[in-house]
């Protein structure tokens, strides 16, 4: 079946546009709500949002679609994915919905859905319930239709289960940590777990008005991290996206270090005390070959999934896998969450500087990354990457690598853009060849 709604990462547009509208996401609940009224028990959805002005319109919509159908909703309010999606497991839950555009503008908006598991919606799913939103919706009697309630403790639910995957015998005392919220979903939470770890906490990111979500701030624009970390003297810098299913890190010199370094950080010490499953690591095919290089000289392997964090988590499942990710910061470590926790992994890179009372800047470079460049072309419509002159260059680009580097070209799954990846041994020839197809993408 053709997916009219769901892309890579749940449903996600510009607000009060198609399929971004209250209308929509009624539709949405009544047909999600549908789906998974299985069984004779009183049917449950968690529900959570990042800080965005559009979330209180989604919000509403929602709990009317899920209502409608005889399903009950469970507010928590301004809480990240993970949170989510572990509240709806914890909880007993049917479904559990964020409603997020992770790390886009805050014109944007998302609906994430999980199962009960806890884990995304599988692409079965997706389409029985795409199917569902084709149909006029089944509405309850009166007497059957659900109820909605908001729970205040759930905060603190989950700050206590991401400080339980930090070792017991490890403090936080002495470490001045920055860590940016990105005004978004983890403003309260991420500060409040760290400290009651013992560090000292600087937090920015941390006064959403509904319009400022990862403008300026978060994981997707580090430079106020950065300075931040430099000009208070902090041991270490932590970058959050809007929903807080995203990590990057900055260390003591200000310097950035992406998902990559940090799954192999991850990874290396799993390994060493014998907790690293399946091998190695699962990533996509845009992590770093030094990535893979590192990995190999430690025995490990590295396996590879088209983008998407629902991907490499598939084959984490699949494989037998505990560590995997996305070098834009998607960790997952299944032994803790069921997707990508930015908190959780950071607590991972805290518990490993504690320990090995390195500065960061040393701790933090696994290994040295091969030149890569990735580029971003915006475009209005059509297919550019049909066009004959967009496949000329990328062939004469890839003649060019010969064999000595990677080429990737693909269309971003969350947004109207082109998304342009080359990799090699020669860096000057790698930002020639990105610049050769950004420019023909443009003309076409």
């Amino acid at each position: 079946m053709t997916r009219n709604f769901f892309g890579t990462d749940g449903i996600r547009g510009r607000t009060n546009q198609m399929p971004m509208t209250a209308a929509m996401a009624q539709r949405v609940g009544q047909a999600a709500g549908a789906h998974f009224l299985r069984g004779g028990h009183r049917h449950r959805v968690v529900l959570g949002k990042d800080t965005r002005l559009s979330g209180y319109m989604m919000e509403t919509a929602l709990i009317s679609g899920f209502t409608s159908v005889g399903m009950d909703v469970v507010m928590v309010g301004p809480m990240p994915t993970p949170a989510v999606a572990l509240l709806a497991r914890s909880m007993r839950a049917d479904l559990g919905v964020m409603i997020s555009a992770s790390h886009n503008p805050f014109e944007d908006n998302g609906i994430k859905l999980f199962g009960p598991d806890g884990y995304k919606l599988s692409d079965a799913d997706e389409a029985a319930i795409e199917a569902l939103l084709e149909r006029e919706p089944k509405l309850v009697p009166p007497a059957e239709i659900g109820r909605a309630r908001r729970i205040e403790d759930a905060r603190g639910r989950y700050i206590h289960a991401a400080k339980m995957t930090f070792p017991e015998h490890l403090r936080l005392d002495g470490l001045k940590v920055v860590v940016d919220c990105a005004n978004g979903a983890a403003y309260q939470v991420a500060p409040a777990a760290l400290w009651e770890l013992g560090a000292d906490v600087v937090a920015i990111g941390v006064s959403p008005n509904g319009t400022n979500i990862n403008d300026g701030c978060g994981s997707t624009s580090p430079d106020l991290l950065k300075w931040t970390v430099t000009s208070s003297g902090a041991d270490i810098g932590i970058a959050l996206d809007g929903d807080a299913d995203r990590l990057i890190v900055v260390d003591e010199k200000g310097e950035v270090v992406d998902g990559d370094q940090l799954m192999a950080l991850i990874a290396s010490a799993w390994h060493r005390r014998g907790a690293l499953m399946g091998g190695g690591v699962v990533a996509t095919v845009m992590s770093n070959l030094g990535l893979e290089r590192f990995l190999e000289g430690q025995g490990l392997t590295l396996e590879r999934t088209q983008v998407g964090d629902r991907y490499v988590l598939e084959t984490m499942r699949t494989r037998g896998f505990n560590v995997g990710g996305e070098q834009s910061g998607h960790i997952i470590l299944s032994d803790y969450a069921t997707t990508g926790d930015g908190l959780v992994a950071a607590l991972q890179v805290l518990a490993e500087l504690v320990t090995s009372g390195q500065p960061a800047s040393a701790l933090l470079r696994q290994f040295e990354p091969l030149p890569q460049l990735l580029k971003n072309v915006r475009f209005d419509g059509g297919a550019p990457l049909e066009a004959a002159s967009v496949k000329s260059a990328i062939a004469s680009a890839e003649a060019r690598l010969q064999g000595n580097g990677r080429l990737l070209i693909r269309k971003s799954g969350t947004e109207p853009l082109i998304r342009v990846m080359a990799e090699g041994e020669d860096e000057a020839l790698v930002h020639e060849l990105v610049d050769s197809i950004c420019d023909a993408v443009k003309a076409a």
